[in-house]
């Protein structure tokens, strides 16, 4: 971190520099030709040299305002390129006496990366906070200020910032800072703050929902308290549909629980995406992996044969239990249209044992039928209800379905 910030901050100094040099010319030429000269082998790599001809202009007596403050400017910038931190900081200071606005809060940062560099983490601190009473809150100056933090051991202080940080986001109608929210997490890991580091992971997969947010929040998902393992299949569900599904064991636990839940064409399909990726079919377990195979071939062929028959008898029962079941099976076959509508028509019939769960299939099912259904699918996963995992996963499914172009 202290490298890269180092070389971004001397690129920044010589940038700034060299329009400003524009107007040496104008500089008697006893300080504005060894400034020149300075500049030239700044953008030559050679700091030391260019620092030399600094001490040059800096030597002439008589100097305006104008001329020491621009010998200041450069003697940072080439300092810096030198590795002298010691002279860096001193012609910061000065400059920053010298400066106003916004400029004053850039050379502060400047000055706390540059004693951040020199292992002087009280005085970057120092620093770090006069550029934020100047104003100045830069991503670049949030970074060291957390890795100010970090080095002290200090991880109450990185959450109360980040989480202020997080808030007023929040309160300004916009999206937290993606580095904000992994601060305030990581500190709310090491502070041993659990409730807290759950809600993090959580805002900032939803804030930023890219396949490691869905796989650490995923793998937590099944220790929330209360979460129940009746919905493991539905959970693999997810993590296969976001990419966090990988392991051998997955593909292999997943396909079974499909197979057993009465869902054949869903346990094929895992077998087949398994074989098609390499976790199946190869290493000592491959004769087990076929076997699984075999076996899901054939309750996908029964279960097409006699699913049309079971539709019927679901249809003629008390409850609706049967049509949620069937209409679901459906939309794993393809035929997403007819598994809507038979599960809705077994939501209305009623006497569902768990009615949450129906509602989680009719938004998994809406998704499967594509895009003219997924408003509404998204609708009815929001509304999903239940303390034990439910009204979870159809939150998710929902952000998952508005990721989706």
């Amino acid at each position: 971190m202290k490298t890269k910030s180092l070389s971004a901050l001397a690129l920044a100094l010589v940038l700034g520099l060299s329009a400003s040099l524009v107007q040496a010319q104008a500089m008697r030429p006893e300080v504005g030709k060894p400034l020149q000269a300075a500049s030239d082998l700044l953008k030559a790599g050679k700091g030391k040299e260019a620092l030399a001809k600094v001490r040059e202009a800096e030597a002439v007596g008589g100097k305006t305002a104008a001329e020491a403050l621009m010998v200041e400017r450069m003697k940072a910038a080439a300092a810096q390129r030198a590795g002298d931190t010691a002279t860096a900081a001193q012609a910061l200071e000065a400059l920053h006496g010298k400066v106003s606005g916004a400029e004053q809060g850039q050379i502060a940062e400047q000055l706390a990366s540059t004693y951040a560099s020199a292992r002087d983490n009280a005085k970057a601190a120092q620093w770090v906070q006069k550029a934020q009473a100047a104003g100045n809150n830069s991503a670049t100056l949030k970074q060291l200020q957390a890795y100010l933090q970090g080095s002290s051991g200090d991880f109450a202080a990185i959450a109360k910032e980040a989480a202020a940080a997080v808030a007023a986001a929040e309160q300004a109608g916009k999206r937290p800072e993606e580095a904000d929210l992994l601060r305030l997490a990581d500190a709310q890991a090491r502070t041993n703050n659990a409730a807290g580091h759950a809600a993090t992971l959580e805002k900032l997969l939803f804030s930023y929902p890219k396949k490691d947010y869905w796989s650490i929040y995923l793998g937590r998902l099944p220790r929330k308290a209360g979460f129940s393992s009746r919905l493991n299949l539905d959970l693999m569900r997810l993590r296969l549909a976001t990419g966090s599904l990988e392991k051998t064991d997955d593909f292999m636990e997943m396909s079974q629980l499909a197979l057993q839940a009465g869902y054949p064409a869903e346990g094929k399909a895992i077998v087949d995406k398994g074989f098609a990726s390499g976790a199946l079919g190869t290493g000592a377990e491959a004769e087990r992996h076929k076997r699984l195979r075999d076996l899901a071939n054939k309750q996908e062929a029964e279960g097409k044969a006699s699913i049309e028959q079971r539709a019927t008898a679901a249809a003629a029962a008390k409850d609706g239990n049967d049509l949620v079941q069937i209409g679901y099976a459906y939309a794993t076959m393809g035929q997403a249209d007819k598994g809507i509508a038979l599960i809705e028509q077994g939501i209305a019939k009623g006497g569902l044992k768990r009615p949450d769960d129906a509602q989680l299939r009719l938004g998994m099912a809406l998704l499967q039928a594509g895009a003219k259904h997924k408003a509404k699918a998204v609708q009815v996963l929001r509304a999903v209800k239940g303390t034990d995992g439910t009204a979870d996963l159809g939150r998710l499914w929902a952000l998952y379905a508005n990721t989706q172009g």
